[in-house]
């Protein structure tokens, strides 16, 4: 089994524990991860463009003229999408959908690939704790840098809420913070670097083994 090291907020060494192989003993899948990964940028896609129908534009609560006798062509609504401002036909609307479904299991096998990949490419870094007692940006960024490997992107996985900490990283680019109940595919593939805390990892280890 792997084996990390634990530092502190100074970054020093305190401890060395073995990595759970429910978590990080996972052989590479390319397709399964692909599929995951695939399935997850579809789930998180939102839709932005929208043109009005004509249900949607304003006016033509009346007949423009009456049918017969002006001599010129019937027409019911100047919502008719023929009329300047009117409904669009074929345009993009908010009702598209490209969400994808996926197997629970597969895409739960799929984050433990890529944590296991992660881990083999010493990407997993462990700290005993990161509870900070003033939401001050400088001050996490301090204890971010004195850890070996993070230089940029890490990403940092915390057992529990803390606010003061999302706080204090809200405005660093370069980091972001989740909850373990929040960690997917996306950010362990986006991040070269996942910072866990040491009460972090059983907590993933409950909720993501394999059962």
């Amino acid at each position: 089994m792997a084996k990390v090291k634990v530092y502190n907020k100074e970054g020093k060494k305190t401890e060395e524990i073995e990595l759970s192989p429910k978590l990080f003993g996972f052989e590479l899948n390319k397709g399964l991860l692909h599929e995951a990964a695939v399935a997850a940028m579809a789930n998180s896609r939102k839709v932005y463009a929208h043109t009005k129908g004509r249900g949607e534009v304003r006016g033509g609560g009346r007949k423009p003229w009456r049918q017969k006798g002006t001599g010129r062509a019937r027409h019911g609504s100047r919502r008719s999408p023929i009329w300047i401002g009117g409904g669009i036909t074929f345009g993009p609307t908010k009702e598209r959908e490209y969400s994808v479904k996926i197997n629970k299991k597969v895409k739960q096998k799929a984050l433990l690939i890529a944590l296991s990949e992660r881990s083999r490419e010493d990407g997993i870094i462990v700290i005993d704790d990161l509870a900070i007692e003033e939401p001050k940006t400088k001050k996490i960024t301090g204890i971010l840098r004195s850890l070996p490997g993070v230089e940029r992107n890490v990403l940092v996985v915390i057992d529990k809420p803390d606010r003061k900490l999302m706080r204090a990283l809200q405005n660093v680019k370069w980091a972001r913070v989740i909850g373990v109940n929040n960690l997917n595919i996306l950010d362990v593939l986006n991040y070269p670097k996942i910072l866990f805390t040491k009460d972090a990892l059983p907590a993933a280890e409950k909720l993501y083994s394999v059962k």
